[in-house]
C-alpha cells in the first residue's frame, strides 16, 4: 500500500509482513501476518513516530519518499525499542545523519546496546512537549507497556495518540487501515485479544495505570504500532483493552476453557462425556486440543474465561507433556484467578494429578475437583465423567 494520510501533514508509512512465521520467536502469524506501524508528520520540523523491522527497509524507505526526501527527517521517535519497531534504525539513521533520537530516558541506553548508537539522542521527560510547527507532540511515559522503556506520543493538535504496542494487535492490514474501513472487524478482534493475550497480559496493572493516566486527554484517533488504526470510534479498542485487562484481577467471564490431549484416545472418549455435561450446564465452551493447537490460540481462552477443564492422561508418573507445557507458559504470563478441575486416564499410577495440584498452587488456581480413571472408560465411568462435567459447568454459571 501506499503511505495513507491520515490527517493534513500526518501520514500512515507502515509496512505488513506476510513473511515472518513467529511473532517475538514464539507466537505463530503466518496465516494472519502483521503490520509495522509508523507514522510521518510533515511540518515545519519533520517527525516519524516509530520503525519497522528491518527486513523491511526498502518498503519503508519508498513510503517516505512519495513524501519528503528521506535528508529531511528532523526527529525520529521511539515509543519502544523492541526490534519491530527499531530494526531499521541503524540504516535510517545513515540516510538522515541530521535527524534527532527522540526517545525515553530508558530507552537511550538501549539504543547503545541494540545499534551502537551514542549520538545526536534527546530523551524526553513525562508530559514534556515539542512543536514541529502546526504539530505539537507532547509525551507520555508507560513502563511496562509492554518494556520498561515504552512511551506513547500525543500530537494534541489532531487529537492523535501514538500508542506503541498499546491498543494494537497481529494481522496485516488487508487493504484498510482504518477501523471505519475494514470489512472484517471480528477478525481485528479477535486478533487484538490474542495479542493482549500474547504480549500484553503479563503487565495489565500497568496497562490500566496508563489508561488511567491519559483518561484526561481528548482523543480523536489512536494509531498503535500494530493492527487497525481507530478513527471513528477509538473507544472500542481503549474499552476492550480495559477489560481484557481487569481480568488479571477478576474472575473473568462465565466460561470455560476445556484443554484436552490423550494418548491412545482413552483420556479422549471422557472428554466427549465430560464436554456434553458441560454444555448441558448452560455455560459457554471452548475446547483445545493441545498437542494440535499452538498455546497463542489457547491464551485467548484462558484468560478470558473463568472455568479451567484439563484432561490429560498421565504419563510417565507426571501429567502429559504437552499440557504440562500449556500451563507453564500460563503460570509464565500470570494467568491467575481461575476454578479449575481435572480428569485423566493412567496406566499402572495416576501421577499427573500430584503435578497439576503443584501447578494450579503456583497459578493460583482453586481446583475444584478430579476424576482419574484407569485404562479405557467403561460406561459407568463415562456417565460420571459426564456428570463431573456438568457440576463442574453449573459451579462456573453460578459463581
Amino acid at each position: 500500500m501506499p503511505a495513507i494520510e491520515m490527517r493534513p501533514g500526518i501520514h500512515w508509512i507502515g509496512v505488513n509482513d506476510y513473511t515472518t512465521d513467529l511473532f517475538e520467536g514464539l507466537w505463530p502469524i503466518t496465516q494472519e501476518g502483521v503490520s509495522y506501524n509508523s507514522y510521518l508528520i510533515h511540518d515545519e520540523k519533520n517527525a516519524i513516530i516509530d520503525l519497522a523491522k528491518s527486513v523491511k527497509i526498502d518498503e519503508f524507505i519508498d513510503r517516505i519518499s512519495e513524501i519528503i526526501d528521506v535528508l529531511q527527517i528532523d526527529y525520529i521517535i521511539l515509543n519502544h525499542m523492541e526490534p519491530d519497531h527499531t530494526g531499521i534504525l541503524k540504516v535510517l539513521k545513515k540516510l538522515a545523519p541530521r535527524a534527532t533520537i527522540l526517545c525515553s530516558p530508558k530507552a537511550k541506553q538501549m539504543i547503545q546496546t541494540f545499534y551502537g548508537i551514542t549520538e545526536n539522542i534527546q530523551t524526553v521527560q513525562d508530559g514534556e512537549e515539542i512543536s514541529l510547527g502546526k504539530n505539537i507532540l507532547q509525551f507520555f511515559l508507560t513502563p511496562f507497556v509492554h518494556w520498561p522503556e515504552t512511551m506513547m506520543t500525543y500530537e494534541k493538535t489532531n487529537r492523535i495518540l501514538f500508542s506503541c504496542d498499546a491498543f494494537g494487535g497481529y494481522g496485516s492490514l488487508q487493504g484498510a487501515i482504518f477501523d471505519d474501513s475494514c470489512t472484517n472487524f471480528e477478525f481485528y478482534k479477535q486478533q487484538s485479544l490474542r495479542y493482549y493475550a500474547n504480549i500484553v497480559s503479563k503487565f495489565s496493572s500497568q496497562v490500566l495505570k496508563a489508561i488511567e493516566k491519559l483518561s484526561g486527554i481528548p482523543v480523536e484517533v489512536i494509531a498503535p504500532s500494530h493492527g487497525l488504526i481507530w478513527r471513528k470510534n477509538p473507544g472500542i479498542i481503549l474499552n476492550l483493552y480495559k477489560q481484557w485487562a481487569n481480568y488479571a484481577r477478576g474472575p473473568g467471564e462465565k466460561g470455560v476453557t476445556l484443554l484436552f490431549a490423550t494418548m491412545y484416545g482413552n483420556t479422549e472418549a471422557m472428554m466427549e462425556a465430560v464436554a456434553q455435561g458441560i454444555s448441558e450446564s448452560g455455560v459457554y465452551l471452548e475446547r483445545f486440543d493441545v498437542r494440535k493447537t499452538h498455546v497463542s490460540y489457547i491464551l485467548s481462552s484462558l484468560w478470558t474465561k473463568q472455568g479451567v477443564m484439563i484432561g490429560a492422561p498421565t504419563y510417565e508418573n507426571e501429567l502429559f507433556p504437552s499440557m504440562a507445557y500449556v500451563l507453564d507458559i500460563a503460570l509464565r504470563k500470570g494467568f491467575q484467578n481461575k476454578k479449575a478441575a481435572y480428569f485423566g486416564s493412567y496406566g499402572w499410577a495416576g501421577g499427573a494429578i500430584r503435578e497439576l495440584e503443584k501447578t494450579c498452587e503456583a497459578l493460583q488456581w482453586g481446583l475444584t475437583d478430579s476424576f482419574v480413571f484407569p485404562g479405557g472408560p467403561a460406561p459407568e465411568a463415562l456417565m460420571k465423567g459426564h456428570e463431573f462435567g456438568r457440576k463442574f459447568g453449573e459451579l462456573i454459571g453460578n459463581s
